[in-house]
């Protein structure tokens, strides 16, 4: 799983902006006697937390200040954290000719999920870190330190040197993987980072010295789903005996001005499950909210080959749908990570926009079979580039004959292209996988259509008539 994507789902399981600070530091922790009661605050701190946080952001300054005992302190509390809340390394890491070891040791062996460096080296810096497509990096482009306000703000406080930081980092990496961090307690410097780069998270830090102006920081900082904005928790907190409800208090005040943020005409709402099944499907959330936004219909269909289907699937609409599109792809990318190519092929119509999605999310370059070749131009039957004897996985949307996935492969096949695996998001079963089997390809879904007519009957948004309708045709 991404960074962005567990950053995501933590926000919505928790429904929590809060970042913790898990740090040895003396001057906010108590006056502990040894490392191992030390090591013992940290840990509560985790236990007390870890449903009120987004995520969890160590310094490694005050681990690397203990000496090897401090790494080896990091390292436990690292292993301490649950595996559902990202860990964001705060390094500040700057030295261009150790990177690419650093990130290595970083993201393989520590396994955290996103680091902060300083971007002054420019591209070479940051590089040897984006090329870990599932880690996010956080870019330090504005501190609230005073004597760095000659640097920051030069040559003018209209067109500042931090600014340009952030315009240059833009085209470094993707919204997904490439973040800001922010120091300031001013919200106009907020507002500015906001107006040239609305697409990109901020995580706030050296914020509580003025403790009046949360509200105002976050409306200029959220984006336009009411989120895009990490709020770091004042450390003084953590050494307190009441540090639970304190922070409730504090992320009810965050939720508070989320909630009262205007809706803009391009959002998407956030849903939340309103049910617990006893069998829990893995995708269940996502079953649902496809059927709620009108992806899931039942009644009678005539499908495209003239049969008559008690149910029709029309997967179109969720790329209106950020946040559901978003898991949508996460559930195909859990397939193709399995699997072994060279490239991706997405099936016209239905399935381009996932397959361009998976490209970007997964680094693969992407090619498609045009479902009619043009009469002029160029007349190419398979469009992007592509080497003769690559290894394509085909995207497609839904397999109900096989025909077009069939079709499809062998149309990449005759440009001399080898096709193995083709991934689907719901299959109508009926044998279609083994028909592709003995064509010579492997099939894969992510649903099947029984598992969605008994999660939704399950749930109470069919009834048994409709049911047995489709279950007993299977």
């Amino acid at each position: 799983m991404s960074f962005f994507e567990k950053l995501t789902n933590a926000i919505y399981r928790n429904q929590s902006l809060l970042v913790i600070a898990l740090d040895p530091n003396p001057e906010m922790m108590p006056n502990f006697a040894t490392e191992a009661e030390q090591e013992d605050w940290l840990k509560q701190i985790i236990e007390q937390t870890s449903d009120l946080v987004c995520a969890y952001k160590p310094n490694l300054g005050f681990y690397q200040a203990l000496g090897s005992q401090g790494l080896s302190l990091l390292s436990e509390i690292l292993s301490y954290i649950p595996v559902h809340i990202p860990i964001i390394l705060d390094a500040k890491y700057g030295d261009l000719n150790s990177s690419s070891i650093f990130a290595e040791a970083i993201f393989n062996k520590w396994q955290v999920d996103a680091v902060t460096i300083t971007p002054y080296a420019g591209q070479d810096q940051v590089t040897p870190f984006l090329v870990y497509p599932e880690r996010g990096v956080f870019i330090l482009c504005h501190t609230s330190n005073p004597r760095a306000l000659s640097l920051q703000e030069y040559p003018t406080a209209d067109n500042p040197f931090f600014l340009q930081v952030i315009r240059e980092a833009q085209t470094w990496g993707s919204p997904q993987q490439l973040f800001l961090e922010v120091g300031t307690t001013n919200p106009e410097i907020i507002t500015k980072i906001r107006k040239i780069a609305p697409e990109r998270w901020i995580l706030l830090r050296s914020i509580w010295s003025q403790k009046n102006n949360l509200k105002q920081l976050l409306q200029a900082g959220l984006n336009s789903n009411q989120d895009g904005i990490l709020v770091p928790v004042p450390q003084d907190i953590l050494k307190t005996d009441d540090l639970v409800s304190r922070l409730n208090v504090l992320r009810d005040e965050v939720n508070i001005v989320r909630n009262q943020a205007p809706e803009q005409d391009y959002t998407c709402e956030i849903w939340t499950a309103n049910i617990c099944l006893l069998n829990h499907h893995p995708h269940q959330n996502l079953i649902l909210q496809l059927y709620d936004i009108g992806c899931l219909l039942f009644g009678d269909y005539v499908q495209a080959s003239g049969a008559t289907f008690s149910y029709y699937i029309d997967l179109r609409k969720i790329i209106s749908n950020p946040q559901i599109f978003h898991q949508v792809l996460q559930a195909y990318a859990e397939i193709l990570k399995t699997l072994k190519f060279d490239r991706i092929a997405g099936l016209p119509y239905g399935a381009l926009p996932t397959a361009t999605g998976l490209s970007l999310l997964l680094n693969y370059p992407m090619i498609f079979p045009r479902k009619e070749v043009k009469a002029h131009g160029t007349r190419k039957l398979i469009e992007g580039h592509f080497n003769e004897g690559e290894l394509v996985v085909v995207v497609d949307d839904i397999l109900i004959s096989g025909n077009s996935a069939i079709e499809g492969a062998q149309k990449l096949e005759s440009a001399r292209l080898r096709v193995q695996d083709i991934v689907v998001f719901i299959d109508h079963e009926e044998g279609v996988k083994d028909r592709l089997k003995a064509a010579g390809y492997n099939a894969y879904s992510v649903l099947t259509i029984s598992e969605i007519t008994r999660t939704l009957y399950e749930a109470g948004r069919i009834d048994k008539r409709q049911y047995k309708s489709i279950v007993e045709k299977k």
